[in-house]
């Protein structure tokens, strides 16, 4: 079982930065492919990034590709999402992801879930 929870949301305005933090309850890094994804009410819940179990190595969303990055820090438990040039469009609810598997960018794919935490962006 992993448990996460998220922070570091909150209301920015357009161009401006936010972090978003992803605390595991336990060290789970080397084991599980971690992802972000977010979701409008009344939208289908979209994929933001991730980082591969298999390779380490992460990946995009072309809506967010050069402006956000997704690292991680094992010695935390902790994935972090930095997110630079936030458009309008950024608005939602971010969540943290973990699945056994390998690189999937789907929802459906990923057991684990966190909360949950809100990024509005100011016009």
């Amino acid at each position: 079982q992993v448990q996460l929870v998220e922070s570091g949301g909150g209301l920015v305005q357009a161009g401006g930065s936010l972090r978003l933090n992803c605390a595991a309850s336990r060290r789970t890094f080397s084991a599980y492919t971690m992802g972000w994804f977010r979701q409008v009410p009344g939208k289908e819940r979209e994929f933001v990034a991730l980082i591969s179990k298999d390779t380490g190595g992460t990946a995009y969303a072309d809506s967010v590709k050069g402006r956000f990055t997704m690292s991680k820090d094992n010695a935390k438990n902790t994935v972090y999402l930095q997110m630079n040039s936030l458009k309008p469009e950024d608005t939602a609810i971010y969540y943290c992801a973990a699945r056994s598997g390998g690189y999937y960018s789907y929802p459906s794919g990923y057991a684990y879930w966190g909360q949950g935490t809100q990024v509005t962006v100011s016009s």
